[in-house]
C-alpha cells in the first residue's frame, strides 16, 4: 500500500479543555480536516472504527489517518513547546 506524501497515522490525545470534548466526531469536523478516527481507546476500551454519534471525553485517544498537517494543528502550542528538545551549548 502506498501512502500520498503529507498523510498518516497519528495518536491523538484529548486533554481537559479541548474543544472536541463534547462533541461527535461527526459535530468535530475532523472529517473536514480530512482526518478519519480508525480507533478510539478510552481508558481499557478499544473501540475499532468509532460510529460519527460517538461523543468524545478527555482523555480519549484517537488513531488517527489523515492530513499530518491537519493533525499537527490540533496539538495546543504549549505541548509542542514542552516537546522541544533542551539543546545545551557545547565548551
Amino acid at each position: 500500500m502506498t501512502v500520498s506524501r503529507g498523510y498518516g497515522v497519528s495518536e491523538l490525545i484529548l486533554p481537559e479543555g479541548s474543544y472536541l470534548l463534547g462533541k461527535s466526531l461527526q459535530e468535530s469536523g475532523l472529517h473536514d480536516l480530512d482526518i478519519n478516527v480508525l480507533t478510539l481507546y478510552r481508558g481499557s476500551k478499544v473501540i475499532p472504527n468509532p460510529k460519527a454519534s460517538r461523543v468524545l471525553e478527555a482523555g480519549d485517544k484517537l488513531l488517527c489517518f489523515g492530513k499530518l498537517e491537519s493533525m499537527r494543528t490540533l496539538i495546543p502550542p504549549k505541548t509542542i513547546e514542552n516537546r522541544s528538545p533542551l539543546i545545551a551549548p557545547l565548551p
